[in-house]
């Protein structure tokens, strides 16, 4: 969860000068990147470090005009240079310092070429922030509210537009530019805590310096700067410590696969073999089974992995070392920079498997009570289990990833509810997907999720169906793991007619000075079922903040019989709450039911106060429950 006590002051007075030098540069200079020597032509990257990482080394990747074969010294500071090595390109230079020893100080490394002359980069090792190595991730008392940033709210329409950077601002475009930006989900901070989510994660925000089609943000072109169409590093880093105040945590969105085409890595490639096929276009599989398939052929692994998306999206060569180590410091000093409680990982599965064991491995050492989460879309609980810190596998395969998404389990609601029970079908489903939790290193830190930016929303995969919405997101927000709410659902959004991503992405109402109509940040506008849905979440939202003890504890439930499906959760034993329960009853058809059905994990003397309507009842009690209806109980 986030600890509102860990990190404080993530804002370090030496990086917020150079930050704005940066974005400043990045308005002119889209297709280049990072922490720019402007008098010497040079970009370092990562643009400064810590002391006291767990982790002995940096590397820096210098690049400029004929850099690879210069010679690099330390005019100034006590480090020493452990290697220097150019690649295939005559622009870029590896250099590692080993700073085991070092203390915070102001490093001068001087760069001289064959014909004598020189250019000078200075780069700092800082202090890191107290307790930083020991922030604590987010977790299963907590809820993550998932946002598009360019779709919920305007906060500055000054932004809408940069120039040098071609996809402008077009509303009336689906999968346009709309002007969400980081101001705008900073001043909806307080709506999102009044609904009781205590994590944000938003879609990438990195430079997408892209024709078109930019909005998404799963196209980079510079890994260390906040597109300026969003805003800056500074308003990154701002919203973080805004958001940590009032008790929120902030999820960065990273892609470790692939980048958009325009990055500068397509105009000047490190290495000959930094892109997959080399540099040129041939699409993945998308089967990941033969990650794991144990009669797979090696070309099939190849054609999996080593695939591109799409021709925009390059795919990233992991197997390199130095784009390992770029990408893997990349996280981290996103993470002490911006003061993180988490990553979110997208297309997990899809890079180099090795260097996926070798990214989380060193992030969970450093933070080892982080969280990041990896999305791996499959339906099949092995596959997503796989790759689960813990989880039991085929191999000796060695995953540090603590979390993944759980589609499994989104695809098993759905279909339930949308079918008649049987035998075979309705509320099963749910219960054979949670059946198979064995599989799972730790299925309480599971993300659920009744839908996200890449599918119909809730609403609608359930036939616009208030009574099995109410029944699904009942479900997520009270199950085991941690859910995670995409913005709009809690208003019932919906995509009826069309998949189209840029529809699934709609602007949230209210987000716009010009929407006056209709303002769900104030309620203005919204209809009945809207403003109840709305409640509904906030209610049920509610229950994580009151008892937070019960989200950490055990799942136990029936199996489903006639339409009711029945679960418990128990709360962690400490002296105040051994005696706590939640009750959550799902039910398709009316019924009386009597509570002594139950017995086995209710008991007998208990006090049952139903979370709705604050309606007490006893365990030798019979409740009438309508059909299509969810009903939550504390038992104590």
């Amino acid at each position: 969860m986030f600890n509102r006590n860990r990190v404080t002051n993530a804002i370090f007075p030496s990086r917020s000068v150079s930050l704005s030098l940066v974005v400043g540069l990045a308005t002119l200079l889209p297709t280049f990147s990072a922490f720019s020597s402007q008098e010497n032509n040079l970009d370092v990257y990562p643009p400064n470090w810590w002391t006291g990482m767990q982790h002995s080394e940096v590397e820096l990747m210098i690049f400029g005009k004929d850099v690879a074969d210069d010679k690099v010294s330390v005019t100034e500071g006590s480090v020493q240079i452990k290697q220097s090595r150019a690649l295939d390109s005559e622009n870029y230079l590896f250099v590692t310092l080993d700073i085991a020893d070092a203390s915070p100080q102001e490093l001068v490394l001087s760069l001289k070429d064959e014909d004598g002359s020189s250019r000078d980069i200075h780069y700092s090792l800082e202090k890191r922030a107290k307790g930083s190595s020991a922030r604590e991730g987010f977790g299963p008392e907590d809820a993550i509210y998932l946002i598009a940033p360019d779709r919920f709210a305007n906060g500055s329409v000054e932004n809408d537009n940069i120039e040098g950077y071609q996809d402008k601002v077009d509303r009336t475009f689906k999968g346009g530019r709309h002007g969400g930006d980081i101001e705008g989900i900073a001043n909806n901070l307080d709506y999102i805590k009044k609904l009781g989510f205590t994590q944000i994660w938003t879609m990438p925000m990195l430079e997408n310096a892209m024709e078109k089609y930019s909005y998404h943000g799963y196209s980079t072109t510079d890994y260390y700067n906040i597109d300026p169409r969003f805003g800056s590093n500074d308003a990154f880093i701002e919203l973080s410590k805004k958001a940590n105040e009032n008790g929120i945590g902030v999820i960065m969105d990273m892609v470790l696969n692939h980048i958009g085409s325009e990055h500068v890595w397509m105009k000047d490639t490190p290495s000959s073999d930094w892109i997959n096929n080399n540099g040129q276009f041939v699409g993945t599989t998308h089967k990941r089974e033969s990650l794991h398939d144990p009669h797979a052929i090696a070309s099939d692994i190849k054609g999996f992995s080593d695939g591109w998306f799409v021709p925009t999206m390059p795919d990233l060569n992991q197997r390199n070392p130095h784009l390992a180590n770029y990408l893997i410091q990349n996280a981290i000093w996103w993470v002490e920079t911006a003061n993180l409680s988490g990553i979110r990982v997208d297309t997990y599965s899809y890079p180099d498997k090795g260097f996926l064991s070798q990214w989380t491995n060193r992030i969970m050492k450093e933070y080892p009570n982080f969280n990041i989460v990896g999305e791996e879309w499959s339906v099949n609980p092995a596959i997503t289990a796989y790759w689960q810190a813990g989880s039991q596998r085929h191999d000796d395969y060695d995953s540090a990833l603590p979390s993944v998404m759980d589609f499994p389990l989104q695809t098993a609601v759905v279909e339930a509810l949308n079918s008649d029970e049987s035998w075979n079908s309705g509320f099963i489903t749910v219960y054979e997907t949670l059946a198979t939790d064995f599989l799972y290193g730790d299925p309480n830190n599971l993300v659920i999720f009744p839908d996200n930016h890449d599918m119909s929303r809730i609403f609608t995969q359930l036939n616009n169906d208030k009574a099995k919405w109410n029944m699904a997101m009942t479900l997520f927000l009270t199950t085991r793991g941690i859910p995670q709410v995409f913005y709009g659902t809690e208003i019932l959004m919906s995509n009826e007619g069309t998949e189209d991503h840029g529809i699934i992405r709609s602007d949230f109402p209210g987000g716009w000075p010009s929407d006056s109509e209709k303002n769900a940040f104030s309620g203005k506008g919204l209809s009945g079922d809207e403003l109840w849905a709305q409640e509904r979440v906030k209610t049920l939202l509610a229950l994580r903040q009151t008892h937070p003890q019960l989200f950490k504890g055990e799942l136990k439930h029936y199996a489903p019989v006639d339409g009711v499906y029945t679960y418990f959760r128990l709360a962690v034993d400490t002296a105040e709450t051994s005696d706590q329960k939640l009750m959550v009853i799902l039910n398709k058809k009316s019924v009386d039911l009597p509570f002594a059905k139950y017995a086995e994990i209710l008991g007998t003397d208990v006090s049952i106060t139903r979370v709705s309507d604050g309606q007490k009842f006893n365990a030798s009690e019979t409740i009438s429950l309508p059909a299509m209806s969810a009903n939550v109980f504390i038992v104590q």
